[in-house]
């Protein structure tokens, strides 16, 4: 969340690195000469205020769904202020309705994923998952390895945020004491989760927006399986820091002390109805050429008639003999709570929602307005798109990677399927140069109790950055077929 503006050019090139929106607006609905006026820089200096909040969530507790809400509000007062006196409110309007239906695809899609998340949290899919590695006798060194392969391989399906939540709770309740370890493990964790969600339309928000956009590039369609290109480079951008990391774990063996859980009834069959989900989303997108959020909802239907099974098979436990039956019974069992698949949709992240949909809205205000054409022009045909991505991806460690991801979608610059995937990669691996670049990372530091902080982060930061610029090397280098 960068800071300045004086001259109008050097105002719209930082707002090119720490903004975000749905899409471009239509050239012929902008107010060239609005760019120009106090309400245009009114607008700006709302958005860059907002972002800056946003980026200081750590310190403040401010949760930074708050300051991009009202930003869009304010945005879009001062272009219906602009537009009335100008006689352009019909094209406002229009502009703002494009940007609402926009942002509602992408929720959507986002509110079945986590939705999928909730219920197989509410089956104990990741409590099993932690309880066997916690009590599988690692080293230090071990469980550190195991955590980060974790992390990475889970991303891709339940997104970097739940999985380094996920994998970082083993962390912090396994040694709870262990400073040096806890630290050199989240960051490990976080790495892996960004990296790992990186060449997955399901693995980020921002690799799912890329996805969600249906982007034609220049030399072919940007379709589900192209985001697998990035697997080898995503992955240098972990191995090369956890190596490093390596070296400064402490020595010995950790003390198992978690106690055993089993999954609960239905918990395998909710896995392949997510995985079914996904399949129908890509078939709506690559087979029919509709909307995958169409798809994902139709997956949505899926776990509601598993539900409804769920509800209507459902076994109640006496209050007590849960987790004894549980651990005796040769099948999984239910608790005592029937499940409700309503209650997993009320339960999914609504701050992450909302900021999406802040950011959204006031950066397509500030698109409509003309900075991010202008912003565009500056990047990507002057500097150069592999530049240009590079940069924003260094951008997106202070920015946070949605706002950033939301600014290249909106300037929407004409790019080869290789440059567009550097722009997925390099924010995704970006975002772990600070603590607070991604989700995944501010998550964490609120659950660590002071022991994982921006500044024990802020350590490793040359080694990630080499890393970054490796998996970015490698791309180029290993993808230079779709450039």
């Amino acid at each position: 969340m960068q800071i300045t503006r004086t001259a109008p050019r050097l105002g719209i090139a930082a707002l090119a690195c720490v903004s975000g929106t749905a899409l471009a607006a239509d050239p012929d609905l902008l107010l060239p000469a609005m760019a120009a006026h106090w309400s245009g820089y009114l607008a700006l200096a709302t958005f860059l205020l907002a972002i800056l909040l946003v980026s200081l969530e750590e310190f403040t507790q401010f949760s930074k769904s708050k300051p991009v809400m009202i930003s869009a509000g304010v945005i879009w007062a001062l272009i219906g202020w602009y537009a009335v006196t100008t006689g352009s409110a019909a094209q406002a309007e229009q502009s703002v309705r494009q940007s609402l239906l926009q942002y509602s695809e992408l929720m959507l899609l986002i509110l079945v994923v986590m939705t999928y998340i909730n219920a197989l949290g509410e089956r104990r899919v990741f409590k099993t998952l932690r309880a066997r590695l916690c009590n599988r006798g690692l080293s230090y060194r071990g469980l550190f390895w195991s955590s980060g392969i974790s992390t990475f391989l889970l991303s891709p399906f339940l997104d970097n945020l739940a999985s380094a939540l996920l994998v970082g709770a083993l962390i912090l309740v396994i040694e709870p004491d262990n400073r040096r370890f806890i630290s050199l493990g989240c960051i490990n964790v976080v790495v892996a989760a960004n990296a790992g969600g990186a060449f997955s339309p399901f693995g980020d928000i921002t690799t799912l927006m890329v996805w969600q956009q249906d982007i034609q590039s220049s030399n072919g369609a940007l379709d589900f399986w192209s985001f697998f290109n990035l697997f080898i480079p995503a992955l240098i951008s972990f191995l090369i820091p956890a190596c490093a990391m390596h070296l400064a774990l402490p020595k010995g063996r950790l003390q198992p002390h978690c106690q055993p859980v089993r999954m609960l009834r239905g918990a395998r069959r909710i896995m392949l109805l997510f995985l079914g989900a996904i399949a129908t989303a890509v078939l709506f997108r690559g087979v029919l050429h509709l909307p995958a959020v169409v798809g994902m909802l139709t997956g949505l239907s899926y776990l509601q008639f598993f539900g409804y099974y769920l509800k209507k098979t459902h076994r109640p436990l006496e209050e007590g003999v849960e987790d004894a039956e549980m651990l005796a019974s040769p099948v999984p069992v239910d608790g005592r709570t029937p499940f409700d698949v309503f209650v997993r949709v009320g339960q999914v992240e609504w701050d992450t929602l909302l900021f999406i949909y802040g950011v959204a809205l006031s950066v397509g205000g500030l698109g409509y307005i003309g900075y991010m054409a202008t912003a565009s022009d500056i990047m990507y045909s002057q500097w150069g798109a592999t530049a240009a991505n590079i940069t924003v991806g260094l951008a997106s460690a202070v920015l946070e990677n949605v706002p950033t991801m939301y600014s290249v979608l909106t300037m929407m610059p004409d790019m080869t399927q290789g440059e567009w995937l550097l722009a997925t990669l390099s924010v995704g691996t970006g975002g772990s140069l600070l603590a607070i670049g991604s989700a995944a990372g501010v998550a964490l530091m609120a659950q660590s109790n002071g022991n994982y902080t921006f500044y024990s982060h802020l350590k490793w930061t040359p080694v990630i950055l080499l890393a970054y610029f490796a998996g970015i090397l490698v791309h180029l280098w290993l993808n230079a077929r779709l450039f």
